[in-house]
């Protein structure tokens, strides 16, 4: 037995001791997986639950329906409004604890409504080596983690969502929208509809790995340096800077460090 089916055979195993649960499905690489192998193990006793709200896009709601739909399972949609609870909104570094903890009222409610067991979600082994506030609410909650107890990585997850079919196999990560802005910056409607359709007109260039960090007046545009000569084109440049300004941004800028994960998280780095 290889390593990675090893893994597999535990992740099934923890589930099926588990008898029921209610996935909490971002539509993302990690949790489509895990809604996968609950459903094949648990049949209707795996419900998926995704979280509806601005500071997500309208496109990542019909992808993640669309996915749960191909796989069979049983999928709910609850609204979620961390925006008008002050200490999300007020952007602090622990702004996804309050996101999370939100969330998890929520699916708290649902588990008795629907008769399961347990919530989980698709944290691995490799959220342990980011700055993941988040985590706080996952264990006030008691929510478990069976791709991380079972040792999986981002990495075996996309190897074995390929071997799947599974359309999210290579999806870039895409965390909500309020990641985009610098913390202590108040997150507002207005400003993560601003950002969200930044990133989709940018996205129509071909570019699936990207990020609009919100400076105010300053739009700093994240890519992979493989996409940067896409920048150099003067019609297309031309196009994005009409409609950036058009959304409101002064200036537009292009980040010539690239794309990297968690960007708004150097200042917390530099501090410490």
């Amino acid at each position: 037995m290889t390593e990675l089916s090893s893994k597999l055979e535990s992740l099934e195993n923890i589930l099926t001791d588990m008898q029921s649960v209610l996935i909490a499905y971002s539509g993302g690489t990690d949790s489509t997986f895990l809604l996968k192998i609950a459903t094949t193990v648990l049949g209707d006793k795996a419900v998926a639950v995704t979280a509806s709200s601005e500071t997500y896009t309208p496109q990542e709601l019909r992808e993640a329906k669309k996915n749960a739909e191909v796989i069979g399972a049983k999928h709910i949609v609850v609204y979620t409004d961390e925006l008008n609870d002050p200490n999300f909104s007020s952007n602090p570094p622990d702004r996804c604890y309050y996101c999370k903890k939100e969330l998890f009222t929520k699916l708290t409610g649902l588990l008795a409504r629907h008769g399961l067991n347990s919530i989980i979600d698709g944290s691995t082994c490799d959220d342990e080596r980011d700055f993941r506030p988040g985590m706080r609410a996952v264990a006030e909650f008691g929510v478990r983690s069976p791709l991380k107890e079972a040792g999986f990585t981002k990495e075996d997850i996309r190897k074995l969502s390929k071997e799947m079919n599974l359309p999210t196999w290579d999806k870039p990560p895409l965390p909500c929208l309020s990641t985009r802005f610098p913390y202590g910056t108040q997150i507002t409607k207005e400003k993560v509809l601003r950002v969200g359709r930044a990133e989709e007109f940018l996205a129509g260039f071909g570019i699936r790995q990207l990020r609009v960090r919100d400076h105010g007046s300053i739009a700093r545009i994240e890519v992979l340096r493989a996409d940067m000569p896409i920048f150099l084109d003067e019609e297309i440049s031309n196009l994005i800077v009409e409609k950036f300004k058009a959304l409101g941004y002064a200036y537009v800028s292009l980040d010539i460090q690239g794309y990297r994960m968690g960007s708004m998280n150097e200042p917390l780095k530099e501090e410490g």
